[in-house]
């Protein structure tokens, strides 16, 4: 669960979420640190060495939910990213994907990779990623990347809709 869990989606507010993420300070160094909402102890998002990310919307749980009501929900999450990806298409053009297979991959092998991609898999946000960038950010307007994808760590898990922003090119991993 997330600290969006209960909350209606909102383009409007999906969108400012992004904005603010995107006008954050970014420390260039450091270890990964997952946040937590201190009201409830829901996972709010993480924070390492030159990135951060954040749940943007959450759908209902879906333990013990079947065809076709669980495709209704996949169907209205699906809605949800492509009108943020349409919204920030607007602002920014035509977005590019990055797909997270070789990440997931060298998941499930143990494998190292960039501590970008590490941090999105430890939090289970493993959906391909729509990106832009560069895009004029944080404090002083450098450049960023920005990533949305939507996310389910298995089936009875609810779909999380994500962010998340960088200060380096967010680039497809290569196969090995």
């Amino acid at each position: 669960m997330t600290a969006r869990v209960g909350e209606q989606f909102a383009l409007h507010r999906a969108v400012s979420d992004v904005e603010h993420l995107l006008a954050e300070f970014l420390p260039p160094e450091g270890p990964v640190e997952v946040v937590h909402d201190p009201a409830t102890g829901e996972w709010a998002g993480a924070r390492g060495g030159g990135f951060a990310f954040v749940p943007l919307w959450e759908s209902e749980s879906l333990v013990g939910v079947y065809a076709p009501e669980w495709n209704e929900v996949e169907e209205v999450a699906e809605g949800h990213l492509r009108a943020l990806i349409g919204e920030l298409e607007r602002r920014w053009g035509a977005h590019r994907v990055v797909g997270m297979r070789v990440p997931l991959f060298r998941r499930v092998a143990q494998e190292p990779m960039p501590p970008f991609f590490q941090a999105l898999c430890d939090n289970d946000l493993l959906g391909d990623l729509a990106v832009w960038g560069p895009v004029p950010g944080g404090p002083h307007g450098d450049d960023r990347w920005v990533a949305v994808s939507l996310n389910q760590s298995d089936g009875d898990a609810p779909f999380v809709l994500a962010v998340a922003v960088a200060d380096h090119p967010v680039v497809e991993l290569e196969d090995d």
